[in-house]
């Protein structure tokens, strides 16, 4: 009998998918959720080591103009896709990057998505179905979140 490694059992690698993402080559968009955040990191992979090339968090968007009392929802759609635009405007990777996931569901047109939309079209190259991004129109059809989506999304 084969005793699973711990951080497969602590749900926290897929190792098949890792070994599938480290045998590409590519420089990797790393997505994460927290309970309060979403955390997407550019990575780079040099010998089974990862290097973070840029790191940033949801709560950078309150130093962008998101109001403080709406810092409840920085992991609603529209920061996903503030978030997603700000990292590809914060990054000088060119190159297409593949879409790490981790061990998160793969859920079509959810929060994770929207990110890679929001970077997407502020000019990063990720391979990606286009089914499975949300339209602009789901993520920015909340009253209390549309003005500041459309005042951040202008400057970023």
């Amino acid at each position: 009998m084969k005793i699973p490694k711990r951080r497969r059992l602590e749900r926290k690698t897929d190792y098949k998918l890792r070994l599938a993402l480290l045998k590409s080559g590519k420089t990797r968009l790393v997505l994460r959720k927290t309970n309060r955040y979403l955390i997407a990191q550019i990575v780079e992979s040099e010998t089974a080591q990862d290097k973070p090339l840029l790191t940033l968090s949801s709560s950078a968007l309150l130093k962008k103009g998101w109001p403080k009392d709406l810092s409840g929802s920085l992991k609603s759609l529209p920061a996903a896709y503030l978030l997603g635009a700000l990292i590809a405007k914060s990054t000088d990777e060119k190159g297409s990057l593949v879409l790490d996931l981790g061990m998160h569901r793969n859920v079509h047109k959810s929060r994770l998505y929207a990110l890679v939309k929001g970077a997407q079209d502020s000019g990063l190259k990720i391979q990606c179905d286009p089914e499975v991004l949300p339209k602009i129109e789901e993520i920015n059809k909340n009253e209390k979140t549309k003005a500041i989506f459309e005042k951040m999304k202008g400057e970023t």
